[in-house]
């Protein structure tokens, strides 16, 4: 058995977050810097623009990783490529075809450690049951998830909502119990949260990061006139109407 400490704090980094077997390591200062890259490093340090891992802790369980993003395994750690048969690798193809995720996100599962690649990206630590148990994230923020939780294809509910909104046709969808790891573009606290109870939300782009899948997403004028939506300056938005809830990095 490996004995290690990983999660141990250190003048270099520490744990800033944790839920589930997941938990997030924050490199506050970047010591191994060479003399001229030390200025640099020192600023970017103090704007927030630091490195960070994940680590999966497993204790007989197992997690879906985005391929290429493990760095070490540690203990008794397995891996297989998360594909049952043939029918469910040409699912998977498709799907990545339409969303532009990869096809094969490997399954680690044992007992012990999974320690993924570094990241300049923000981590969040998105618990499923927040989301009445799925969620529709925007390409390229999934990073992992329990192997309890599942990838599913979403489809626009209109093609005025991809091709107005400057969106994708498709989206991935995150299904079930357990905790899902996304790289975001902008940290947690400057995120917004809406939560929408029969309401409606509108944004001026495409600022939403992830969303209830039981929401309504549309592309609208912002004024019911044509003549009213170009004199205010403000030509189409992003609806989302119903119940759920929205995630913005109004910032980012």
């Amino acid at each position: 058995m490996i004995n290690n400490n990983v999660m141990a704090r250190t003048e270099a980094h520490s744990v800033v977050n944790q839920l589930g077997c997941f938990s997030v390591i924050e490199y506050s200062k970047d010591v191994s810097v060479s003399p001229g890259s030390a200025q640099i490093a020192y600023f970017m340090g103090k704007m927030g623009v630091r490195k960070r891992q994940v680590v999966a802790t497993l204790n007989n369980q197992g997690v879906i990783l985005q391929a290429g993003a493990m760095q070490i395994m540690a203990g008794n750690v397995n891996m297989n490529t998360n594909v049952q048969g043939a029918g469910d690798l040409f699912k998977k193809m498709i799907g990545s075809k339409v969303t532009g995720e990869t096809a094969i996100k490997p399954r680690y599962f044992g007992s012990g450690q999974v320690i993924f690649e570094p990241t300049y990206k923000y981590i969040l630590l998105e618990d499923l049951s927040k989301w009445n148990g799925a969620v529709t994230i925007e390409d390229g923020l999934f990073l992992a998830c329990d192997d309890t939780v599942q990838m599913k294809v979403t489809a626009r509910s209109n093609f005025s909502s991809a091709i107005a909104g400057g969106e994708g046709l498709f989206n991935t969808t995150l299904v079930g119990a357990g905790v899902a790891v996304l790289e975001s573009p902008a940290p947690a606290e400057e995120l917004l949260i809406f939560d929408l109870q029969n309401d409606v939300l509108k944004i001026d782009g495409n600022m939403a990061i992830a969303w209830s899948n039981t929401l309504q997403f549309t592309v609208e004028r912002s004024s019911r006139s044509l003549v009213g939506s170009a004199a205010s300056g403000e030509g189409l938005v992003n609806v989302y109407r119903g119940t759920g809830r929205v995630l913005v990095a109004p910032v980012a």
